[in-house]
């Protein structure tokens, strides 16, 4: 039996005119194949080796740069109902352009004739406070009349007294003069008895010393009288002088009484008045809230409370409106482990939606499409999103960004970092670790001048 499985296809089969056959033995063909696949190698190598610049990308949108810039509400501070509506939507405006009338819906300011009222009011408590005022000039005037009166009366009542005083010298001065002309008279009248008794002075001569001795006894009673009656001179005047100090201290408290009622009243009804002004300016500003008013240049992107007729409480928005003139800027967010990486200053490319962009990432001058911007702000707490926000606006020496494009539309953005090699890049993903952490030379420069100045 013939062992079939020992013999060869090849021996026993002529397989050359076959086309699958001679494309299998072909020695050229490999040669190509390995040929090909040396030149690949060594390309791979050198791409390996080229240098690719690192980023952060992050997706974002358009805004402006200054925030009086960006698209916002027009809010009433007033509650009030639609009358009537100046604008239409996607019309451009001026700023303090009429944009709508409202009027009121709270009963207390329903008067026409509310601001005349109130200044009405506020008229007459200007004559009310006048009248306190005059009163409480002439009240003023009074206590300074009652206490030069008193003043003058003072002195008249001293002098009185000093009169009185004076005199009860002179009365004691007299009485003690004729008690020495009592005192001599007795004595006479004693001599001339005994000379009378002795035979030596006749009955005439004693009964002309008595006569005299009874009228110096009468003159000192007399006397007496009027230093009395001197002493009671000077009491009185004493007692007047309290009386015109109890007097007229009662009037000047009367009176100073009076003052301070009519200063109570001209406080108070000065109190109203600046109470009624505050109404008035307030009346006078409200009436100016019936009139929304632009508050810058822009369009009328949309009116958010419509109709006639409709109500609406104080702080409802009213209608939305963009500024004209603006400032474009990107606001992008990154992810927390390449917020280190990022700084103000740094060059950063966007892709706009909507505008057709090549981007190489790692070659960013082979780009197309691309337009350039420069960090302005890093913000310091996380968002909502978990990511950082960077706000980024147009790099002056650069091409300038779309004119067409509007704020709220989407934007990729891509930070460069370092340069470093394709092969240094490729490991670097593949371990997962950041970028390159780096500092601008601006924040170097920062910090040895710092260290200089500290030394």
């Amino acid at each position: 039996m013939l062992d079939v499985s020992k013999e060869k296809l090849n021996e026993k089969v002529d397989l050359s005119h076959y086309k699958s056959m001679l494309f299998t033995f072909n020695k050229d063909r490999f040669l190509t194949f390995n040929k090909i696949m040396s030149i690949f190698g060594i390309v791979f190598l050198v791409v390996l080796f080229l240098p690719w610049t690192q980023n952060v990308q992050g997706n974002g949108f358009v805004t402006t740069l200054e925030p009086n810039q960006r698209p916002q509400s027009i809010e009433s501070a007033i509650s009030g109902r639609v009358e009537e509506w100046y604008v239409s939507e996607g019309q451009i405006v001026n700023k303090g352009d009429t944009i709508l009338h409202i009027s009121e819906v709270t009963d207390k300011f329903f008067d026409p004739n509310l601001l005349m009222r109130t200044e009405s009011q506020i008229t007459a408590k200007n004559f009310s406070l006048d009248s306190y005022t005059s009163k409480v000039n002439a009240l003023n005037f009074q206590i300074e009349a009652l206490k030069e009166e008193r003043k003058l009366k003072l002195e008249q009542s001293l002098n009185t007294l000093e009169q009185a005083r004076l005199q009860v010298q002179t009365d004691s001065i007299d009485l003690e003069a004729v008690k020495i002309q009592l005192s001599i008279a007795e004595r006479q009248f004693e001599r001339t008895e005994t000379l009378e008794n002795e035979g030596l002075k006749a009955i005439t001569d004693v009964e002309s010393k008595k006569l005299q001795l009874q009228n110096s006894q009468a003159k000192v009673i007399s006397q007496k009288n009027k230093l009395l009656s001197s002493k009671n001179q000077e009491i009185n005047s004493k007692i007047e002088i309290s009386s015109i100090k109890a007097n007229y201290q009662e009037k000047i408290s009367k009176a100073e009484s009076d003052k301070f009622t009519a200063l109570s009243g001209q406080y108070d009804t000065e109190a109203q008045m600046t109470k009624l002004k505050n109404e008035f300016t307030n009346y006078k500003v409200r009436s100016g809230m019936l009139f929304i008013t632009a508050p810058q240049d822009g369009f009328i992107n949309r009116a958010i409370q419509k109709g006639i007729g409709e109500t609406f409480s104080a702080g409802t928005k009213i209608i939305n409106i963009m500024p004209i003139n603006i400032e474009m800027a990107v606001e992008t967010f990154v992810r927390p482990i390449d917020l280190p990486l990022l700084h103000p200053g740094e060059n950063v490319r966007i892709i706009f939606d909507g505008w057709p962009a090549i981007f190489f990432s790692g070659w960013p001058n082979l780009s197309y499409g691309t337009y350039g911007g420069e960090v302005v702000a890093v913000e310091r707490t996380i968002s909502d999103n978990g990511k950082f926000r960077v706000l980024i606006k147009p790099n002056p020496d650069e091409q300038e960004w779309p004119e067409v494009i509007r704020a709220g539309s989407g934007a990729r953005t891509i930070a460069l970092l370092n340069n470093v090699s394709i092969w240094y890049e490729m490991w670097r993903q593949i371990n997962g670790f950041p970028p390159d952490y780096y500092q601008p030379q601006d924040s170097n420069k920062n910090s040895n001048k710092n260290q200089n100045a500290g030394k």
